[in-house]
């Protein structure tokens, strides 16, 4: 689930800084200013996303395609053979092969970003950069670096790519010290989505036969 957790999706090689160091730059606070309303200002939304693991080093290669959900600090979302809910205290991870739920606290590391909070992470322990605008498939997007200020962070860099017409993420990419990138890549955003707080706890009357383990 940390894999996961690791956003949701919610990022630097040394060499790529070379030219551009990582600060507190006002362009890129602006622009993530304005995510982050646009954010707020929906409260929730559904969508599809493809995410790939990649660490050529290693030869790992991994790619999922899933779906989510996400309202306030709650989410459910659907990947590579597991659902993940969460209602903001409580976790539910069903995998679906063996039909078994685990059940615990949420109680996410500091530093991890969860499928909630990337548009609000770059708040709090991050310097940012803003990179560059960029088209694809003709629609506009501005190109965002953030950076943990802890050195000891996994990762060294997100780079989020939003976009300029209603502000949100289009993609993200996560940056391991180890070599392993984490691309999140997001399609059929649906930010008028009518959604209940139901939606965000496990019923086990829709898993028949499910193995519940309690961890809490």
């Amino acid at each position: 689930m940390k894999k996961i957790l690791i956003i949701v999706a919610v990022v630097l090689v040394g060499f790529q800084y070379s030219t551009v160091q990582a600060q507190y730059d006002p362009k890129a606070k602006e622009i993530l200013d304005a995510m982050s309303d646009a954010y707020q200002e929906i409260g929730a939304f559904e969508s599809d996303f493809s995410y790939s693991m990649e660490n050529s080093d290693q030869s790992i290669s991994e790619d999922f395609e899933g779906e989510i959900t996400v309202k306030g600090d709650k989410f459910r979302l659907k990947m590579g053979g597991q659902e993940i809910i969460n209602d903001g205290s409580t976790v539910w991870t069903y995998l679906e092969e063996v039909n078994e739920v685990n059940i615990d606290d949420y109680s996410p590391d500091e530093g991890d970003i969860s499928p909630t909070q990337i548009y609000n992470a770059y708040k709090r322990g991050f310097k940012y950069t803003y990179l560059e605008d960029e088209t694809i498939d003709g629609k506009s997007y501005q190109v965002v670096d953030l950076v943990p200020e802890n050195n000891d962070n996994q990762f060294f860099k997100i780079r989020l790519h939003i976009a300029k017409d209603d502000k949100t993420l289009k993609k993200w990419r996560i940056f391991d010290k180890n070599g392993t990138r984490y691309t999140y890549q997001i399609a059929n955003f649906n930010p008028q989505a009518s959604v209940t707080d139901e939606l965000f706890t496990f019923d086990t009357s829709q898993y028949q036969g499910v193995e519940i383990v309690d961890l809490r």
